[in-house]
């Protein structure tokens, strides 16, 4: 039923192998480990810029947390109308929830179809998912797009001793498969190479939880919800690492491991350049604001137009020119002599001659 994600998974985990099998051997517990990580990179490369636009989404959505809350206040009684103010404040800032959910989502298809084909190499188990075989039969049967010689190479890898298909929680039974290839492994030697490993995941998904939370805005931090989602990123899910690690393949665990060292490195990556840009924008308007601004020592610039003087005021300005007379002395004009002006309002004809008197 799910064979549309179990053959994509075996092709790209089948193709890592035979680059590695150039280099190392086909029946190398190094060459299948290599090809399990790569496998990651492969898929964490495909989905790097659906991570980049949920890293700005998860960023974008903290900064809309104080209009979020707004709404949830305001509407918190009608629910419909919250839901559709909600998509509308969505719609304006060009953000998407869903954007947020598709990495992840993405990598657990994967996740199960590397699972369902690693315990395909060996089916002599009775349990779900097993069919049953006896180890010739397992060892001479293909698995999806792997052959028959790749099932036995398969068998034969080890890592330190122990196969990468092994669980500490293997059944005897199911160990025998290996019996024709390299021997019966050990629960020592599969232990001492998957303990570490699960110590070694659970603590980056740890330090991968605490890179995240630390990005977080006050704002968003003090969210119940968030918090409540922190806490399980920060404890739980390591937690849940090390619970599972018992029944989870080794080659599991180092996808797992791969997986986490690669999300770091993809945080630190992403992070850094938004923060460039960031930078680059505060810059921006530093140098628009510098540009707008007055230069050291220039007069500011009245940009205000003064009012254009009235035709009134013109008229007035006109009959309050003295006229200069032939010997030299200003005589008032006829209008300013005793005629009204265009207000109805005479003058007076003895204007300034008080105060010429004072002067002589």
């Amino acid at each position: 039923m799910l064979d549309f994600i179990y053959y994509p998974v075996s092709w790209i985990l089948w193709f890592w192998h035979r680059v590695f099998g150039f280099a190392f051997g086909a029946d190398n517990g190094l060459t299948w480990a290599l090809a399990v990580v790569f496998l990651v990179f492969t898929l964490r490369l495909v989905l790097y810029k659906p991570f980049v636009k949920q890293v700005r989404t998860t960023k974008q959505m903290q900064e809309l947390q104080p209009q979020i809350k707004e709404l949830q206040k305001k509407y918190k009684n009608d629910r419909q109308k919250m839901a559709l103010e909600m998509q509308k404040l969505q719609k304006e800032n060009g953000f998407n929830p869903l954007m947020g959910c598709l990495p992840i989502l993405a990598q657990v298809p994967v996740f199960l179809g590397l699972f369902h084909v690693l315990r395909s190499f060996n089916r002599t188990g009775h349990g779900f998912g097993q069919l049953g075989m006896t180890p010739e039969q397992n060892a001479n049967t293909a698995n999806y797009v792997f052959n028959a010689a790749d099932v036995q190479s398969f068998l034969s890898a080890r890592i330190f001793g122990a196969p990468i298909s092994a669980f500490i929680t293997t059944p005897v039974n199911e160990l025998q498969a290996f019996a024709d290839y390299g021997g019966v492994p050990s629960k020592l030697s599969i232990a001492l190479v998957a303990i570490p490993l699960m110590v070694i995941a659970g603590l980056a998904t740890h330090f991968n939880a605490r890179a995240s939370v630390a990005r977080q805005t006050p704002e968003a931090a003090a969210n119940p919800q968030a918090a409540m989602m922190n806490k399980l990123a920060l404890w739980v899910f390591p937690l849940g690492v090390l619970v599972g690690g018992p029944f989870l393949p080794i080659a599991i665990l180092l996808y797992w491991v791969s997986n986490n060292i690669w999300t770091y490195g993809q945080q630190h990556l992403v992070f850094g350049r938004m923060a460039k840009e960031e930078e680059a924008k505060k810059q921006a308007k530093l140098e628009q604001r510098a540009q707008n601004a007055p230069k050291p020592g220039a007069k500011p610039v009245n940009v205000k137009k003064k009012p254009a003087p009235t035709a009134a005021a013109d008229t007035a300005t006109d009959e309050d020119t003295p006229v200069a007379s032939s010997n030299g002395t200003a005589k008032p004009s006829k209008q300013s002599a005793g005629q009204r002006r265009p207000a109805g309002q005479k003058r007076p004809g003895n204007r300034g001659r008080a105060n010429q008197k004072r002067r002589r």
